[in-house]
């Protein structure tokens, strides 16, 4: 009992990565869900990325997670939680499409992709939104949605994490296991393939591509922590 009242006087969300880390490790409820609250928007969109469907997100998301905390001893933050995450959900949203179907190949999308296509002037985020598209943001956003869920996932990861999540180059690379040259041409090309269909006023809603909203992040949380605690690793309330 002593253990759990002091968790309940720690301020978890002034605490640094390591911090949450070790206390994660040593069974603190708290400090686990409080991971999850700082990773959960890039994960669900990666795996979005990869699963196109919110529920199969979700879950991959869910079982990421569980894996994580099982291995937690396993990491040793060469790199931020976020990155090692990151590359545990792709892991397992991979694993579940090889179960359902046959992927082709990036070589031949790449190759298929230099025959050419039209290129307009690629959307500046800072510019002025159109009144007409202020006026249906929504209807917009789900454009957008689709235009990037119709690129090759190959592209569409590295989209997310740059154009989306504003990852740095080298963020990327690391967490999806590439060169940052191959991060650049990725970019570039699936920037290619949506100017082929995307007009300009479609920019500002990049940032509210795949929203992550409170309900959706305090379900997976509950979800996670219940399956753990079943377990009885966790403490504190």
């Amino acid at each position: 009992m002593a253990k759990a009242d002091s968790a309940l006087s720690i301020d978890f969300e002034s605490l640094d990565e390591a911090a949450l880390v070790a206390l994660a490790r040593a069974g603190t409820r708290a400090a686990f869900a409080q991971v999850m609250k700082r990773c959960n928007q890039r994960l669900f969109r990666v795996a979005r990325g990869v699963m196109h469907d919110d529920s199969e997100a979700e879950d991959v998301v869910q079982a990421a997670y569980v894996q994580a905390f099982e291995h937690l001893d396993t990491f040793r933050g060469d790199a931020a939680v976020l990155t090692w995450l990151t590359r545990i959900v792709l892991n397992e949203a991979h694993m579940r499409l090889r179960a359902r179907k046959p992927q082709v190949g990036v070589e031949a999308i790449e190759h298929a992709q230099q025959e050419g296509g039209r290129v307009l002037s690629f959307p500046n985020r800072a510019g002025i939104e159109d009144p007409a598209s202020a006026a249906s943001r929504r209807e917009i956003r789900a454009l957008l949605e689709r235009a990037i869920d119709e690129l090759p996932e190959a592209f569409r990861l590295v989209f997310v994490m740059r154009e989306i999540e504003e990852c740095s180059v080298e963020e990327t690379a690391t967490s999806l296991g590439l060169r940052p040259e191959t991060v650049k041409t990725r970019l570039h090309r699936a920037r290619r393939q949506l100017r082929a269909s995307l007009h300009d006023t479609l920019s500002t809603s990049l940032g509210d591509a795949f929203p992550f909203l409170g309900a959706r992040c305090e379900r997976i949380q509950q979800r996670v922590l219940a399956r753990i605690e079943a377990d009885g690793h966790l403490i504190g309330s």
